[in-house]
């Protein structure tokens, strides 16, 4: 009887750890999850979400089980920890996304289809943002990106370890920089049609002062937005395709330095 209850004492204590960690990877992925790109989406119902974190914390737990911290030392660190490396990944993968809205809008507003459909989501948003933001969904989707997430939550274990919080400097500088950088890759994308729409308001001027009584605004309009829309059909492939490589490499060394 001695030795049944002290092989039952030591199994209590295997799952008290062993459900301590899995508390503890699942706050992390949770943080994650509520920002993250597909997964994380508003259109997503919660209990789908919810389901998913449990299937990523189910698979990433037995590969970072060794390292995560012990309950005997302390729980409102590793805790704060875990929620606040979620938060700094999530909103470093969520910002990808920003840049495709932020290409969307720009190119938008210079082709006058800023209004176009705007309410067709849960944020309004201009009808070029909704076809960029899906369409890379929809392509880091089929690139397997429930797999990259994994890796890169796997790897998030390396760079800022459960249980240490990470520095305020560090995690300032880091994330300074990914704002940074969504911001000029949503530039650079959309810089074919702030380029367009500089040239065409050129044309138009040239024309209007040569025929003053002629309405340009009116003739123009209409080309202004079909040139906008075959803009669009052409640069799109491209777009989207530096898009994907700056999210790969984002996925691939999260800490790094973008470029």
């Amino acid at each position: 009887m001695t030795d049944l209850m002290g092989i039952l004492t030591k199994l209590t204590g295997l799952a008290e750890a062993a459900l301590w960690g899995a508390a503890l990877v699942f706050l992390r992925l949770g943080a994650m999850m509520a920002l993250m790109p597909a997964f994380g989406e508003q259109v997503v119902p919660m209990r789908v979400r919810l389901a998913l974190t449990l299937a990523f914390a189910t698979v990433v737990y037995p590969a970072v089980a060794p390292g995560l911290p012990d309950i005997a030392a302390g729980v409102v660190r590793p805790l704060l920890t875990e929620v606040t490396a979620g938060l700094a990944f999530g909103i470093a993968l969520r910002l990808m996304i920003t840049a495709l809205q932020i290409a969307g809008a720009i190119a938008a507003q210079a082709t006058t289809l800023s209004q176009m459909m705007a309410g067709g989501g849960p944020e309004p948003q201009p009808a070029m943002t909704h076809v960029l933001v899906w369409a890379g969904l929809a392509l880091a989707l089929a690139l397997d990106l429930h797999v990259r997430i994994v890796e890169l939550a796997i790897l998030s274990y390396q760079l800022i370890p459960a249980g240490t919080p990470p520095l305020a400097a560090d995690l300032s500088a880091w994330g300074l920089g990914r704002i940074t950088h969504a911001f000029r890759l949503g530039f650079s994308i959309a810089a074919p049609f702030v380029i367009a729409a500089l040239i065409y308001n050129l044309a138009l001027g040239v024309i209007n002062r040569a025929m003053p009584a002629l309405m340009v605004s009116f003739v123009g309009a209409p080309a202004l937005t079909l040139g906008g829309l075959a803009l669009l059909a052409l640069a799109a492939p491209l777009a989207l395709a530096t898009w994907l490589a700056a999210f790969g490499e984002l996925l691939a060394n999260p800490m790094g330095p973008p470029r």
